[in-house]
């Protein structure tokens, strides 16, 4: 069972990740926990939380714009990005907001 993300008391910031996979999906499973296992390394990372369905969600927190900046630029990262603009994803949606308030139950 996958937990909610254990955030810090805001203001922090989110990126969401709403996409489609295209019908070769061929080592995106691997992609992805790869992925998650190295933003986890990365300086200004707070957790993730991911759902998959027919559209898939995955919403990582971050500390600071420039640690998602930073992410965004990693030289890993930038690969798996570009394997999922060509062969993952038939489409997909990122949005960057900014966590003012949240609420826990």
């Amino acid at each position: 069972m996958t937990t909610l993300a254990n955030t810090p008391k805001p203001p922090y910031y989110c990126v969401v990740f709403t996409s489609r996979l295209s019908n070769d999906t061929d080592g995106y499973a691997a992609m992805g926990e790869r992925m998650e296992a190295l933003a986890a390394t990365q300086p200004g990372f707070l957790g993730i939380e991911s759902a998959r369905e027919e559209l898939g969600i995955t919403v990582s927190y971050w500390q600071s714009l420039d640690a998602i900046k930073a992410w965004k630029q990693n030289a890993e990262h930038l690969n798996a990005q570009a394997k999922g603009k060509t062969r993952w994803y038939s489409e997909f949606a990122l949005r960057i907001s900014k966590v003012e308030r949240d609420y826990f139950m």
